[in-house]
């Protein structure tokens, strides 16, 4: 990489920056605004909103970093071509592959930032951005969540979830190895101690061929079984769990001969993001050096936002299909990053 390649990505990366302070504010703003109503409930003021904003930013900026990656591109390498830089650097010999090639390495380390911000800074963000809004205004982000689960030969009901480790109302149900129902077990609360649930007002039901028989314990251990770790998983937004906490998620859910379809299916489109950053950089340098060549900032802003708007209903669209016609997951998640990727080569190839 000689200094022509890192003036190129230097200039991308200084009006990625840029782009990425601008949307990240407007956004923010946003929610900002759009929260503001509920200030006043519990102990949630404006000083607790603003927390909340500012701790939501990482998750924001993950959610737009693809149009953020593309806008930039188009703007330094727009900027470049603007100034007649990019027309000499022609001149002199330089491929246009070359300064997608440079644009690709910017691309790489966006990919990295992109992975790292969505897989372990935003979750950890929001996740206590919504635990300080929640404490605040005086209710959990666990009560009143009911969850299906099923561990082995058990099949267990919660219908108050206080925390990871403390549930009530609960309802398990065993079944034999012929898939009848053995026993049912009505549980008043339940916590977790010790490696394993401690559950308290208990009434058990075991049915057999012609009679059944009812006992009511003061209290009943149910072995390690559903770990809190586990449950966590299950009760945290979807879009919210990192990669390593969606494997697990995907090989509890398929021990216990669960869909984990869906789960899969966000596990790739998490691991396919990082890629979709560099190709709508790539993308965007023969997009500056063809339509868009003499245009403004303001419309390479437009059509920017455009493409990004685009791509972003292709990729809803691919993923509904996909789990409409039981598609691959990494077909499903990455079919629009690989089209685009395969566009954008063709037309780098033409603009040589």
């Amino acid at each position: 990489m000689n200094r022509l390649d890192r003036y190129v990505i230097s200039h991308v990366l200084q009006l990625t920056g840029i782009v990425a302070l601008g949307l990240v504010s407007i956004y923010t703003l946003g929610l900002f605004v759009s929260d503001v109503g509920q200030t006043g409930k519990g102990n949630y003021g404006a000083l607790q909103l603003l927390e909340y904003s500012v701790l939501t930013i990482p998750n924001s900026l993950y959610i737009l970093m693809p149009i953020v990656a593309l806008l930039g591109t188009l703007m330094g390498i727009g900027a470049l071509a603007r100034s007649g830089e990019l027309t000499a650097m022609r001149s002199a010999g330089v491929s246009l592959g070359r300064v997608g090639g440079a644009t690709l390495v910017a691309g790489a380390g966006l990919a990295f930032f992109a992975f790292f911000l969505g897989d372990w800074l935003a979750p950890a963000s929001e996740g206590v951005a919504t635990e300080l809004r929640d404490s605040s205004r005086g209710n959990s982000n666990y009560s009143g969540k009911s969850v299906w689960l099923r561990d082995a030969d058990r099949v267990v009901r919660i219908n108050q979830l206080l925390s990871e480790n403390h549930i009530s109302d609960v309802t398990v149900f065993r079944l034999g190895s012929d898939g009848r129902l053995q026993a049912a077990l009505t549980v008043n609360e339940g916590n977790y101690v010790d490696g394993h649930w401690r559950l308290s007002g208990v009434k058990r039901t075991d049915f057999s061929s012609d009679h059944t028989t009812i006992t009511v314990l003061d209290e009943l251990d149910l072995g390690n079984g559903i770990s809190p770790n586990v449950l966590k998983l299950f009760i945290l937004e979807a879009d919210s769990l990192s990669a390593h906490g969606l494997v697990r998620l995907i090989s509890y859910l398929d021990e216990n001969k669960q869909d984990a379809a869906k789960y899969r299916l966000l596990l790739w489109r998490k691991l396919t993001e990082p890629l979709t950053v560099m190709v709508m950089m790539l993308f965007a340098v023969p997009f500056v050096t063809g339509q868009l060549r003499d245009a403004g900032a303001g419309q390479k802003l437009l059509a920017g936002a455009l493409v990004g708007i685009v791509f972003y209903v292709v990729n809803k669209v691919s993923v509904s299909l996909g789990d409409i016609y039981q598609w691959p997951a990494p077909l499903a998640a990455g079919l629009p990053t690989l089209g685009l990727a395969l566009l954008s080569w063709w037309r780098l190839a033409r603009a040589r």
